[in-house]
């Protein structure tokens, strides 16, 4: 499996929340890969069941969620301009960047701002100028379409990945790397796959596809704060470093364990992320659907989360790959 090409075919795929459907088939088409027993459900999460379930043992999720950052369309003016809403993303950075409409047909556009001259003159929010008019508009663009901001997927060097939706389609990377480490080996639980939706907007998806499985306890594989120089370097990982390994109050402290123990045992780099509450992640509803499905993250160090030119290292892509697997197998 060719972590670097799999992570350019993901990242180039919208899926902003609340509009996955073409995100799950892109990850759907690499389950199958790995079993027959898969599909799509009402809400767009991927779910699928590895190998044969024995009634005798217990069920172990894991969950990545597939949707992007972006914005939605709220309106569009009578001279043809764009207006949208962020959903997620980092408003910062917006400004004179190059973005895709996903309508009826896929509209280029540049996020209009105001040139340094004029700079004391006040936004009207975020404007997007496709250079058509209103009426050249209609039929391909509506209210509600989904907005990506472009970025072309990179390697800055031979580890580390650029690109937009590395949260957490790297995430989705580590499972099926994971899948793809345990192929010829026996496996201690029965396994499930969620790759779910909407955990941008609230963790929809994760609640939804969690509650039709057959969990017993979960691993959630998402992305963390990277150390960059404007961040403290005590509340960040380190790229480059390893799988971060989640500890809370939210998360099942006996799995933490297990999970620093193995690392240790079978020479897999590994950082601690320590949180005093709830994660962010979709660990935190998991954790408490049906009757309660005890809980854990592991994350990968991540730079420029939410903005279009996220950051990862291929290393620690393999790293929590590996660990999942480790946890898994006999």
């Amino acid at each position: 499996m060719d972590i670097k090409q799999i992570a350019a075919q993901l990242c180039s795929v919208s899926g902003v929340s609340g509009d996955e459907a073409q995100a799950a088939s892109a990850v759907l088409s690499l389950l199958s890969n790995y079993t027959d027993d898969c599909g799509i459900d009402k809400f767009y999460n991927v779910f699928g069941r590895i190998g044969v379930q024995d009634k005798n043992r217990p069920t172990l999720l894991l969950d990545a969620h597939i949707d992007r950052v972006g914005l939605i369309v709220t309106y569009i003016d009578d001279d043809g301009f764009i207006k949208a809403s962020p959903i997620g993303i980092d408003e910062r950075v917006l400004p004179a960047q190059t973005v895709t409409v996903h309508g009826a047909r896929k509209i280029k556009g540049v996020i209009s701002t105001f040139p340094p001259h004029v700079k004391e003159k006040k936004s009207d929010g975020i404007v997007i100028d496709t250079g058509f008019t209103k009426q050249q508009l209609e039929g391909a663009v509506a209210i509600g379409d989904r907005i990506t901001v472009d970025c072309t997927p990179r390697m800055l060097n031979e580890e580390v990945i650029v690109a937009s939706a590395l949260d957490d389609r790297a995430g989705v990377i580590s499972i099926l790397y994971a899948l793809e480490l345990l192929k010829e080996r026996k496996l201690k639980y029965n396994l499930e796959v969620t790759f779910t939706t909407q955990e941008e907007t609230g963790e929809s998806g994760a609640t939804i596809a969690a509650f039709n499985t057959n969990a017993d306890l979960a691993l959630e594989m998402d992305v963390s704060f990277a150390h960059t120089p404007d961040a403290d370097r005590d509340k960040c990982g380190e790229m480059g470093k390893g799988v971060m390994i989640g500890i809370a109050p939210s998360l099942d402290r006996r799995m933490s364990n297990a999970l620093i123990h193995i690392a240790g045992e079978k020479n897999i780099p590994y950082q601690l992320e320590v949180m005093n509450g709830r994660t962010g992640t979709n660990a935190d509803s998991i954790s408490v659907t049906k009757g309660g499905i005890p809980s854990c993250t592991l994350s990968i160090p991540l730079k420029y989360m939410h903005t279009p030119t996220e950051t990862v290292n291929v290393n620690d892509i393999v790293a929590t790959s590996r660990l999942i697997a480790e946890f898994a197998a006999e």
